[in-house]
């Protein structure tokens, strides 16, 4: 029965490699399924609701190009990421899978990996969606080239003679290397310049190298940002430790500089298109279409944009939820809202739902003081713990109320709702909005 609900799907010919990465998985919380062969694979795809796709390609790239071609076909038009792992410094025959790993390849590294792929699958998925729906509108979407320009690569840490060989390994492969000997150093660069990867070198001081990765998963602007760390040994640290302090992935001195370079240019292209994809998906939302005070959808829009998204989750066999929020009837709010100051603190209220809300979620400004969120491959228990996070950051913020009066806060009756097999978009919307409403009643 595990099988039924697995959400990763690798295909092996053996358990040397998917034995230990399926069971680490499973304990992660991504189910795992194992497939011996292409016919095996797309049966599986057939019959479960795969969320990424792992192939063991050391045995033959070329094969595994075509797999994963014959399996995003298979799943159409519900995008399936396809992971590739033994074929590091693949170069532009990479295009040819969302991801590409070096052996061995641990569960932890693999989980990270597994989140951030899938989030920037649902968000290709959500931006032609907005393609269509914005086209509608006399307005054209597109995405950014995301291969153009030289890869930008900060090296972080002593000069040694092993890490100056990995960085002159990367200029060869063509990469713009800029060199930081010092963590202070490094975070003025990082705040002051784009990077599409970052190469740590542990040398004799690895905690250093690990505290810069995860300073960088606690800054928004480089959470992202994909870090190497460069050990001098493999018995230097933990790796799940590592993995689990922000490191994308792990290389020594004793793998080649050029296929250390490879890795290192891989998670920038990846890391690029995942930008890219962001990028255009905050563009849509300068487009001009949307609500002028908050930036947010308009009603009609987000009704036009909701009935295609209610179309394609059914198509791609995909959760969609919605999530209504309304403002609540506090005393402290009945009174902003008679001196008129709760509709001045909507446009800041509106704006904060804009920023707490995932790229590919679609937030609309329904009414006066009336917000919903439409949440593709999302279930309805996931939508409203993410209703619940944003309404509580909104809840910690202080609005004026003037007049020397004590500033005032904003909470929210809450409303979600799973679109349910063969319902429409206007009844789901419907039943989120009925359900704040009772909120608001009782």
């Amino acid at each position: 029965m595990v099988a039924l609900h697995a959400r990763v799907l690798i295909v092996a010919k053996d358990d040397a490699l998917a034995g230990p990465l399926a069971e680490g998985l499973d304990r992660l919380g991504w189910r795992t399924v194992t497939a011996r062969g292409p016919y095996a694979a797309i049966a599986a795809l057939g019959d479960m609701e795969i969320e990424v796709a792992i192939i063991d390609a050391t045995a033959s790239v070329e094969d595994a190009l075509t797999l994963a071609r014959r399996m995003r076909a298979a799943c159409a038009p519900r995008h399936l990421p396809v992971i590739a792992i033994g074929v590091p410094g693949l170069g532009a025959e990479a295009a040819g899978f969302d991801l590409t790993l070096a052996p061995p390849l641990h569960p932890a590294q693999a989980a990270l990996r597994l989140e951030s792929l899938t989030r920037m699958t649902i968000a290709e998925e959500e931006f032609e969606l907005r393609v269509e729906t914005f086209g509608e509108h006399g307005r054209q979407l597109a995405l950014p080239d995301e291969a153009s320009g030289t890869y930008r690569v900060l090296a972080i840490g002593e000069p040694d003679p092993q890490f100056l060989a990995l960085s002159n390994a990367l200029a060869r492969s063509g990469a713009e290397v800029v060199g930081a000997f010092t963590a202070y150093t490094a975070f003025d660069y990082l705040h002051e310049r784009a990077f599409d990867a970052v190469v740590l070198w542990a040398g004799e001081n690895q905690a250093e190298a690990l505290s810069i990765a995860t300073g960088m998963r606690r800054n928004t602007k480089l959470y992202h940002v994909p870090a190497m760390l460069y050990l001098q040994s493999p018995a230097q640290i933990g790796l799940a430790e590592a993995f689990h302090r922000g490191v994308s992935d792990l290389a020594t001195p004793e793998t080649p500089a050029a296929d250390t370079a490879g890795r290192v240019i891989e998670l920038a292209r990846t890391y690029r298109r995942q930008n890219a994809i962001r990028q255009a998906l905050e563009k849509a939302r300068r487009s001009g279409l949307m609500d002028a005070a908050t930036g947010l959808f308009t009603r009609d829009l987000f009704a036009a944009h909701l009935a295609r998204l209610v179309q394609a989750s059914r198509l791609r066999n995909r959760p969609l939820s919605i999530c209504v929020l309304r403002v609540a009837d506090r005393p402290e709010t009945a009174q902003a809202r008679r001196g008129g100051w709760l509709d001045r603190a909507v446009p800041q209220i509106g704006s904060m739902i804009g920023r707490l809300v995932r790229a590919e979620d679609t937030a609309a400004r329904l009414g006066p003081e009336i917000f919903a969120l439409a949440l593709p491959a999302t279930p309805q228990a996931a939508a409203r713990a993410a209703g619940e996070r944003i309404c509580a950051v909104i809840a910690c913020t202080a609005f004026d109320a003037g007049d020397q009066k004590p500033p005032f806060v904003v909470d929210f009756d809450i409303g979600v709702a799973e679109v349910e097999p063969g319902e429409n978009a206007a009844r789901a919307l419907e039943r989120a909005a009925a359900k704040a409403m009772q909120l608001k009643a009782g």
